[in-house]
């Protein structure tokens, strides 16, 4: 798949991982939703629906990780925020084919385009620094 449906991927789950932190319903009927709301023919539908089903799934180990190094109470975290590092995590956990600089820039990329104006900063400090934790030995 080309680098773009991937990051269109992306740009759909943070948007599917935010519903679902906001709704609380089920990841399934989320997942549902997007695919039916959204022109779908130029992402990589796949990584879609590993993404969101992954972080739905791992969330908790997830945040246990990137909780340290937000250097405020994870409750305060915006949801934007939360979702776009939790995806980016999971990446760095799970998807070893996915280069670690490769998840972290396209988290900053996220955070650009769907956080407040310098969440980006925020994004990329933290994920920089949970990185150690979350892909052992970096790659």
């Amino acid at each position: 798949m080309k680098p773009a449906a991937r990051r269109k991927a992306r740009g759909l789950a943070v948007q599917a991982i935010y519903s679902w932190q906001i709704s609380q319903n089920h990841v399934s009927d989320i997942e549902q939703q997007f695919l039916l709301d959204n022109d779908v023919n130029k992402i990589d539908v796949e990584f879609f629906k590993e993404a969101i089903r992954g972080v739905a799934a791992h969330y908790k180990e997830l945040d246990t990780a990137l909780m340290p190094y937000t250097e405020r109470p994870y409750e305060e975290v915006d949801q934007i925020e939360k979702a776009i590092m939790r995806l980016s995590a999971y990446e760095l956990k799970f998807r070893l084919d996915v280069p670690y600089k490769v998840a972290i820039n396209e988290g900053i990329e996220l955070a650009k385009k769907f956080g407040a104006d310098d969440s980006h900063r925020f994004v990329n400090g933290v994920l920089d620094r949970a990185c150690k934790d979350l892909r052992i030995p970096l790659q």
